[in-house]
């Protein structure tokens, strides 16, 4: 495809096209407010560290927690693996044994790699290896609060289950898992990246005790994230994987990304202030895309919950199509196939297969992500480009077997 064509982006679980109130937000802190936030002689770090604790209540307005239980960091993957791994390894020097995580089969790779490590016992150098349970979701991606109370175990360092699925949007019932939780003594984390923004979050109510965001996922700036540890009784306590300064509470090293962390902190103020508008008019779109297509199309499966699925999330499988056959065809769409696969071992999404597609229907999957900018007419044109081509690629397919 000429790179000079117009494409109509629809991937935004990916990532996020900056929000420009966010970005005219920032711009002082990448010009003339250049200041070390830890700098504490001078006007300049005084004025970063103004900013940096405003951005900290915004990311706390946002959330429902308190603005010192904020931690910045690189993003949603430097937030887990300090939850993580932080969590187990406090819990180990605490209580002197190896521990026990408790994570579920479809999250994200920043949680899995992170407790897969543990379990292997690499790493931290000399971690003896914890006992891991992966929990295996229903058809629709959820985790029962009854399946987590069933795992836990007296030595259960932390149960990780994310808030909402990447791929297919799926909402888990936090709430019930928090209290189960809470009720057993064991802190909860949850990465909610793909869900700050875009469905109420209360870390309060819901008994999160730990929770992951992250800034490209909701209008903001990337390489930068929070992770919200809970400072009010039943504290939770973190060791640090990194080393060295002594910021962020001891937690999180490292001089501050004042720009980052003052972009995050704009673009969690505009989704509080936009958060029920812009699932409203979102969800609007995502529904009429997947009418569209499903009016125009037989054979389409929808991947995911019905109902507790992100508002701007479509996972569909197209049956009689190749996966990455069709993407060629919606070059016109910047979309993403439910398919993680190399050119040289192909294999179908692990969330997929996990709530039970068939290999054959999750490499024919796509995954389409709509957002704050997308517009009706966008809809329309993707609904007729999508219909028109797994058309195409049908009849190619009827002509080459018969």
């Amino acid at each position: 495809m000429n790179a000079a064509q117009p494409t109509i982006y629809l991937d935004n679980n990916s990532t996020t096209r900056m929000d420009p109130r966010v970005l005219e937000g920032m711009r002082p802190y990448l010009e003339e407010e250049f200041g070390n936030a830890a700098s504490r002689t001078h006007a300049y770090g005084w004025r970063a560290a103004e900013a940096i604790e405003r951005a900290r209540g915004q990311v706390a307005s946002l959330i429902g927690c308190q603005p010192r239980e904020v931690i910045f960091t690189s993003g949603a993957t430097e937030s887990d693996n300090l939850a993580i791994i932080g969590r187990v390894i406090d819990s180990r020097l605490r209580s002197g044994r190896p521990g026990h995580v408790v994570t579920s089969a479809i999250e994200h790779h920043a949680v899995l790699d992170a407790c897969r490590a543990l379990a292997r016992g690499r790493s931290i150098a000399g971690l003896d290896p914890i006992e891991l349970t992966v929990l295996r979701p229903d058809r629709h991606g959820r985790i029962g609060a009854e399946q987590v109370r069933e795992a836990l175990r007296d030595d259960t360092a932390v149960v990780s289950i994310m808030m909402a699925n990447n791929e297919i949007g799926t909402l888990s019932p936090v709430e019930d898992i928090g209290r189960v939780c809470r009720e057993r003594g064991v802190p909860f984390h949850t990465d909610a990246a793909q869900a700050v923004g875009k469905v109420p979050v209360d870390v309060e109510s819901q008994q999160i005790d730990l929770l992951s965001i992250s800034g490209h996922k909701i209008y903001g700036p990337k390489g930068v994230g929070a992770l919200s540890v809970r400072g009010r009784p039943p504290r939770v306590r973190l060791e640090p994987i990194l080393h060295g300064g002594g910021h962020e509470r001891g937690l999180r090293p490292g001089t501050l990304n004042v720009p980052g962390i003052v972009g995050l902190g704009l673009a969690c103020e505009v989704a509080r202030a936009d958060l029920e508008e812009d699932a409203r008019r979102i969800r609007a779109l995502r529904d009429r895309l997947h009418s569209g297509i499903t009016s125009g199309l037989d054979g389409v499966h929808l991947n995911g919950h019905p109902e507790e699925r992100l508002p701007g999330t479509l996972n569909l499988s197209f049956e009689g199509v190749e996966g990455e056959a069709l993407l060629v065809a919606l070059q016109r769409l910047s979309v993403s196939s439910g398919s993680a696969c190399t050119s040289s071992q192909p294999e179908p999404s692990y969330v997929l297969r996990a709530i039970g597609v068939s290999k054959d229907l999750a490499h024919a999957s796509i995954r389409f992500g709509v957002g704050r900018f997308n517009s009706e007419e966008e809809i329309e044109f993707a609904t007729g480009l999508v219909v028109s081509a797994v058309k195409r690629l049908r009849e190619i397919s009827s002509v080459a077997t018969g």
